[in-house]
């Protein structure tokens, strides 16, 4: 019989990559935008996780002006400073942010439906 290469599997650690990244400086923090249900066909947008050296404000007076929506900044004792919208402006606060440079599309969770 012919010599065979048998694979002898190893131990694979699947969180060894996302450890590797977290040793490193400038962890891989997320900006999460979720959407709210209120009234029907009324929703809600929250933003968070933005990094703190942004400025909140300006950033919603951004978002106000290019989606034509109406919004808020509101302080969690949790989550931190949290921006609100209304409608549902998930992909488009997504790709405001992208081009704004503001984060990388990698860091975006889209949350809801």
């Amino acid at each position: 019989m012919s010599e065979l290469d048998v694979q002898i599997p190893t131990a694979f650690d699947p969180f060894a990559e996302a450890n590797a990244e977290d040793s490193g400086a400038g962890t891989k923090e997320y900006v999460h935008i979720r959407i709210q249900q209120r009234n029907g066909r009324k929703s809600l947008t929250t933003v968070q996780g933005l990094k703190k050296e942004f400025s909140y404000n300006k950033i919603l007076k951004d978002l106000k002006k290019e989606f034509c929506c109406n919004g808020t900044v509101v302080q969690d004792p949790e989550l931190g400073q949290v921006i609100q919208l209304q409608g549902d402006q998930r992909k488009n606060v997504s790709s405001f942010l992208v081009q704004a440079g503001v984060v990388k599309k990698d860091n975006i969770k889209i949350h809801g439906f």
